[in-house]
């Protein structure tokens, strides 16, 4: 790993600091540093944390899927408090994307590892805004929670590449079902669960000693020690232990058994869907029923035993069932085939799982065999698996899903005269949300760019469960957008309401933002002053047509070159309304205790007393024009003879005229 040996005598950084690459975090006990880095043989250079005395075990990347291609990259606050990483022309390559708005941000390194920023530094005043450990790269500290903050919606996993290629069992309130127990005097778990928290963390017990774990790029998992005055780290569990650990080892319908020849086994009453295809070892195309359910029969269930519990996929949860009624267990269900099992040679703390079966089929099983569930329930094509209490894990993913869903369908699809998508008809346009097809991320959540089946290109802009931008305003861009039509306006084709997914489907923009050109010191010689002159034009005439030529008077409330897209002729269209507001009848003014939008953009009325009017979005434009006519920040903006921001500088100009 390269890097300069120039040290920030700080473990803060507060708003008109910055790092520079070559200058280094420290935090205060000496045990972590944050700067800049390049990985072995490689040009590409990221900002990132690691072991103050191991350089070589990075445990944080900021711009992973972003780099920087020299060394001029910068971390700095911006204008919102959020953290931001700029490369040489001053563009943002990565940001905290807080949805908090600091006034006197501080970021610190704590001696665990972790990055905060707020107001006042996290360790005096215990809450943050915003911290390293809420986005893990492929490295878990101590302290680090992985699971789910319902208060959030953050979700902590480690990331090393595309592809899921190993899970553990459920929690069973006790330990990872089927998993090898590795508690020691040097490492404790801890797994907590209740109504506001869901995650598992570990410690370190003895101080000496130093335990992290760490995915690497080929998917495999390692529990890594190292004594604090030694220089290697020792290996000390690895997953996957063998082949029928990796996930989709074997597919639909059959079991991995790793002393078996062939590996992947059709389960009892099932067998291969294509004979031919399995004769040449190639069991991708699953296995099927020997015989098809018939609803006439009464159900019965094959009990399997020494397994690891199926992948939690179309799957539900009997929270109504007591442990005295379940014989000492509760109750999963998964509904459809089966994914992701194998077998065990020991017992591994795993359970019983019950396959349903037609009874020609059940007969020739009769020693593992149960009747129908209790009350005779007609489940079809369901198994059965039983636990030893309500998996926790599922607990948490269940009531999150649960609530978002009952959240969401407060509002009737019938309410939205708008093309409704399919969940999984948006996961393949866009490549399952793949980064090579994000095109934007903000606080909000990412965009996507997508190809409908027909050839139309599309944005997806894909809400994220911490989003600042919730249910009100998601319904509200969907309700609003979809009765407003004009060429300046960006055009709405659709939305995905599905589960706890929120997506709005917009046509695509090819040549992105306004502030993607006009604050970038390359691309903003493309912009010509024609071309700026057009673009001043079109979002006049876009805004003139909210407040006043539409049915609706429309305040935006937003306004800001971020939210102004280009098409391929560099045609402006207003974009993002999720904070619009419509004015009724004769109202002409209004109020609100909850100040939205973006700082630098913002009328002082509206800043200060939450007044809001069309004169608040003439003043937004104002802005924008003046940052157009520059290709200057409004906030950010410095100059040597005073202290205004753009706005002042201009206004103190034309005074002193």
């Amino acid at each position: 790993m390269l890097m300069l040996n120039l040290v920030i005598a700080s473990d803060t950084l507060s708003p008109g600091q910055s790092i520079r690459d070559g200058e280094r975090l420290v935090s205060s006990g000496q045990s972590f540093e944050l700067g800049f880095f390049s990985p072995e043989n490689s040009k590409y250079r990221y900002l990132g944390i690691w072991y103050k005395f191991s350089p070589e075990k990075v445990v944080w990347i900021a711009n992973r899927n972003n780099p920087l291609t020299d060394s001029n990259g910068a971390l700095t606050f911006s204008d919102e408090g959020n953290l931001v990483v700029l490369n040489r022309s001053k563009s943002i390559i990565w940001s905290s994307n807080s949805s908090m708005v600091l006034r006197n941000p501080v970021a610190q390194l704590l001696d665990s590892g972790n990055l905060v920023v707020s107001e006042n530094t996290c360790s005096q005043s215990g809450e943050c805004s915003w911290q390293s450990f809420d986005y893990p790269s492929d490295t878990q500290l101590a302290g680090m929670r992985m699971g789910w903050n319902p208060k959030s919606g953050f979700e902590g996993r480690l990331t090393s590449c595309s592809t899921k290629t190993f899970r553990t069992a459920p929690w069973n309130g006790f330990r990872f079902m089927g998993a090898q127990a590795t508690e020691s005097a040097l490492f404790k778990s801890l797994f907590v669960y209740n109504e506001t928290d869901g995650y598992c963390e570990f410690n370190n017990p003895v101080d000496v000693i130093i335990t992290t774990f760490a995915l690497n790029h080929s998917g495999v998992i390692q529990r890594l020690q190292r004594k604090k005055e030694s220089s290697t780290w020792d290996v000390m569990m690895t997953y996957p232990r063998d082949p029928c650990d990796n996930c989709g080892q074997c597919v639909a319908n059959s079991v991995c058994k790793s002393d078996k020849d062939p590996r992947c086994q059709c389960w009892q009453g099932f067998v291969p869907k294509s004979q031919e295809e399995w004769s040449l070892f190639n069991s991708t195309s699953g296995c099927i029923r020997k015989a098809q359910l018939k609803c006439f029969q009464e159900p019965g269930f094959l009990k399997i035993s020494m397994l690891n519990q199926p992948d939690l996929i179309d799957f539900w949860v009997n929270k109504n069932m007591s442990l005295d009624e379940g014989g000492g267990s509760g109750c999963l269900m998964w509904f459809g085939d089966l994914i992701d099992i194998r077998e065990f040679e020991q017992d591994n703390h795993v359970q019983n799982i019950y396959i349903k079966l037609s009874a020609s089929e059940l007969s020739k099983y009769v020693h593992n065999s149960i009747k129908s569930p209790v009350n005779k329930k007609k489940l079809l094509t369901v198994t059965v698996a039983s636990v030893n209490s309500i998996f926790l894990i599922a607990g948490i993913a269940l009531s999150i899903m649960r609530k978002r869903k009952e959240e969401a369908y407060k509002v009737q699809k019938e309410d939205i005269d708008l093309p409704l998508y399919d969940f999984s008809t948006i996961a393949v346009t866009t490549g399952y949300f793949s980064q090579t097809n994000m095109i934007g991320a903000g606080g909000f959540g990412s965009v996507y760019k997508g190809n409908l089946s027909m050839g139309q290109e599309i944005a997806v802009k894909r809400l994220s469960k911490g989003s600042r931008q919730g249910l009100e305003e998601f319904m509200n861009e969907v309700l609003l957008i979809a009765k407003l039509q004009h060429r300046n306006l960006v055009g709405l084709l659709g939305c995905c309401i599905e589960g706890e997914e929120r997506m709005l489907i917009y046509e695509y923009m090819p040549n992105k933002s306004l502030d993607y050109f006009i604050f970038d010191d390359d691309r903003s010689f493309l912009l010509a002053w024609k071309s700026r002159f057009d673009i001043v034009l079109g979002i006049a005439r876009g805004l003139l047509y909210l407040h006043q030529d539409s049915k609706l008077q429309i305040i935006h409330r937003d306004l800001k070159t971020s939210n102004i897209l280009l098409d391929a002729d560099l045609n402006p269209k207003i974009s993002d309304f999720g904070l619009a507001r419509i004015f009724v009848g004769n109202e002409r003014e209004a109020r609100t205790k909850r100040i939205v939008g973006t700082y630098g953009y913002m009328s002082p009325e509206y800043a200060f007393d939450g007044k809001f009017s069309v004169k608040s979005d003439v003043f937004c434009l104002g802005v924008i024009l003046l940052e157009i006519v520059s290709s200057k920040r409004n906030r950010g903006f410095c100059h040597s003879d005073h202290e205004h921001n753009l706005l002042g500088h201009f206004i103190a100009n034309d005074i002193m005229r």
